[in-house]
C-alpha cells in the first residue's frame, strides 16, 4: 500500500492534501519532531537516506522531495481524475503548463530559501549561547534580515500578489500540481508577514485552499501546516 511518511508541521502536509484530493487509498505514518531541536527524528533515515519528509513508499518505490512526489502521484493516480482535478497536469504547450512548471520549481528553488532564512535569522538569537554573544548574534541576524532577506521576500510577495490578481490558482482557472507545491510556501509566507492583511490575493488563495474538504481532512489527520 502507498504510505506517506509525514513529519509534523512540515512540507509533507501538501502531499497529504493531494492524497486526500485524489482519494487514493494510503497509509499515514506520522513522525514527531525532536522537542528540543525541532529536527526530524532519525527513524526517517530508515525510509530514505536523507532522513527528510515528505517521502512516500509505494510498492517497491521510495520517492522523496515534494515536487517529485507530486509529479509521481499525479502521473500514477491522477489520470482518472475528473471535475476540478481534471487539470492537475496541464497540457504541454499551453500557458497553464508553463505557469505550472514555473511554480513547481519556484516554490522550493527560490521562495522557500528566503522563508527558511528568515526563520533561521529570527530564531538563532533565541538559542542558548553565552550572554555576551547574544547581542552580536542579534545584530548580525537583524542586519541580514533587513538588508538581504526582507527585500527579497518583499519582491517575491509583490510578484505573487500581482500574479494572483489575474489567476484564481497559480496556473490559471483550474487547480493544478503547482497549487499543492506552493501551498506550504503560501502558509509560511502569510504566517511570517506582519502585514498579511495587505495581501488580499494571497489571502484569497489561502481561503480557497482552506475551504476545500480535502484540505480540512488533511489538516485533521496531519496537524498544523506550519509551526506557530
Amino acid at each position: 500500500m502507498l504510505t506517506l511518511h509525514h513529519l509534523e508541521t512540515s512540507r509533507s502536509q501538501r502531499i497529504l492534501w493531494l492524497l486526500e484530493e485524489l482519494g487514493v487509498p494510503y497509509q499515514l505514518k506520522t513522525y514527531a519532531r525532536d522537542p528540543r531541536t525541532r529536527l526530524a527524528p532519525p527513524e526517517l533515515k530508515k525510509i530514505h537516506p536523507l532522513g527528510k519528509s515528505p517521502v512516500i513508499t509505494d510498492g517497491g518505490e521510495t520517492i522523496a522531495e515534494s515536487g517529485a512526489i507530486i509529479e509521481y502521484l499525479v502521473e500514477r493516480y491522477g489520470g482518472q481524475a475528473t471535475g476540478e482535478l481534471a487539470h492537475l497536469a496541464p497540457a504541454p504547450g499551453t500557458p497553464e503548463h508553463r505557469d505550472c512548471r514555473f511554480f513547481m520549481h519556484y516554490a522550493e528553488g527560490s521562495l522557500m530559501n528566503w522563508l527558511v532564512m528568515k526563520l533561521v535569522f529570527q530564531t538563532l538569537p533565541r538559542q542558548p549561547m553565552p550572554f555576551f554573544v547574544r547581542p552580536v548574534a542579534r545584530a548580525i541576524c537583524g542586519a541580514a534580515q533587513q538588508k538581504l532577506v526582507d527585500p527579497n521576500l518583499a519582491t517575491a510577495t509583490a510578484f505573487l500578489e500581482q500574479h494572483l490578481a489575474t489567476h484564481p490558482w497559480f496556473a490559471g482557472e483550474q487547480l493544478t500540481m503547482a497549487d499543492f507545491q506552493m501551498s506550504f510556501a503560501v502558509e509560511a509566507l502569510l504566517s511570517r508577514t506582519r502585514s498579511a492583511t495587505a495581501l488580499p490575493h494571497l489571502q484569497a488563495l489561502q481561503a480557497r485552499m482552506h475551504a476545500r474538504p480535502a484540505w480540512q481532512r488533511a489538516l485533521e489527520k496531519g496537524g498544523p501546516v506550519v509551526m506557530a
